[in-house]
Order: structure tokens, then C-alpha cells, then sequence
């Protein structure tokens, strides 16, 4: 993965923000839409785009295409910024495959004691009935 490549085919589109800030959310466009194209990214091998399109299916639209919003600053270069960092952090931990779980053994000295335990707790159940006087 070539981050530099991806990023240079993200597409951005700034647009007002939303809720409360006055005249600056009115008249200002800080407010940042990321959107990335999965099926016609060149930077991705076909094997990258399949495990990112299971991993994130549910947040590609129906087209393959992941659209991000950032407008937690006032300032729309700094959203730019962060909606990057959110993309690239997305995508590496798409890509990420995880180890395969090896069974551990039990071991015999583990299996030994329970059975040790067993016979001494059978033994005290057993010492607790009456006595058979016949």
C-alpha cells in the first residue's frame, strides 16, 4: 500500500457545517467530504480491495465508494487534515490480517491434579456417610 498514491486519489468537497457557531457556520465551508473510489483506486492490488471491501462493507455505499465527513475544527484545511489521518487509519487496519489462533495443549500435570482433586473431594463425600455396621 503506497499512501501517498491513495491519497492522491481521494476526491474532497467542502461544505458548510452544520449546528450552532453563527454567521461563521453561515457564510464559511468548513466542513470536509472525503470520498474514495475502492473499484477504480490504482494503488491497490485487487487481493487489498477485496479484503477492504469485506472488512468495510458496511460503510461502502452500493458504487464501492467510502465517503468520510470531518467538521470537528472551524478551520476547513485542518478537517482536511483529519479526515486523511481517519482514511489512512481505516484502511491500514482493513488491511490488517490477523493471526491465526493456535489450540493450546492442556498439560498433563494440569489434567493430573483435577483428577487428583477429584478423587480427594470423592473421598471426603465418602468419609461423611454413616457407617456400615453390618
Amino acid at each position: 500500500m503506497e499512501i501517498e498514491k491513495i491519497v492522491s486519489e481521494l476526491s474532497f468537497k467542502a461544505v458548510r457545517s452544520s449546528g450552532a457557531g453563527g454567521q461563521n457556520v453561515n457564510k464559511v465551508s468548513s466542513k470536509v467530504v472525503l470520498t474514495f473510489d475502492l473499484h477504480h483506486s490504482l494503488a491497490l492490488t485487487d487481493e487489498e480491495k477485496l479484503l477492504i471491501a469485506t472488512k468495510l462493507s458496511s460503510r461502502l455505499t452500493t458504487d464501492a465508494v467510502l465517503i468520510l465527513n470531518c467538521e470537528e475544527d472551524r478551520s476547513q484545511f485542518r478537517n482536511k487534515e483529519l479526515v486523511i489521518k481517519r482514511f489512512l487509519e481505516l484502511i491500514k487496519n482493513a488491511l490488517l490480517v490477523p493471526k491465526e489462533r493456535k489450540p493450546t495443549r492442556i498439560p498433563k500435570s494440569v489434567i493430573r491434579k483435577r483428577i487428583k482433586d477429584k478423587k480427594t473431594i470423592s473421598e471426603v463425600k465418602k468419609n461423611r456417610r454413616k457407617p456400615n455396621l453390618e
